[in-house]
């Protein structure tokens, strides 16, 4: 566990650094990927260039996640701590995606985001990751 959340905190940066153990214990808890599901993170949320975007550093949401409350009004969920943001986001991706069988950023992309090109941006922060 300290190895994985090690490694994953090399990556984590402004509103998320600090929060690699927390990105391993949920991983785990709720069977998914540790570097796929960071490597969403990363990219939904900016937060790999040093400077998060407003959904995560505002309003604690690390995954694009839509819901109520929302984000200063918008459709995006509003969470009250970042650790409720991250907790949700793994909640969605074994519930709605891991357990039906979308493990890869092929099979998750044709869900979770429109653009075409997703699934190689995810692949791309799977393998920084796991060089680090």
């Amino acid at each position: 566990m300290e190895e994985l959340a090690a490694k994953l905190e090399k990556n984590l940066k402004s509103t998320i650094k600090g929060y690699g153990i927390v990105f391993a214990e949920y991983s785990i808890k709720y069977e998914v990927d540790p570097y796929l599901s960071l490597a969403i993170v990363l990219h939904e949320t900016g937060c790999s260039s040093g400077k998060c975007s407003t959904l995560a550093s505002k309003c604690n949401n690390i995954g694009g996640m839509k819901g109520s409350p929302g984000c200063g009004g918008g459709p995006y969920k509003k969470f009250k701590t970042l650790d409720q943001g991250i907790e949700a986001f793994y909640k969605n991706l074994s519930k709605n995606y891991y357990k039906k069988g979308l493990t890869t950023p092929e099979t998750i992309g044709k869900k979770y985001a429109e653009s075409e090109t997703w699934p190689q941006r995810i692949k791309y922060y799977i393998n920084r990751i796991k060089k680090s």
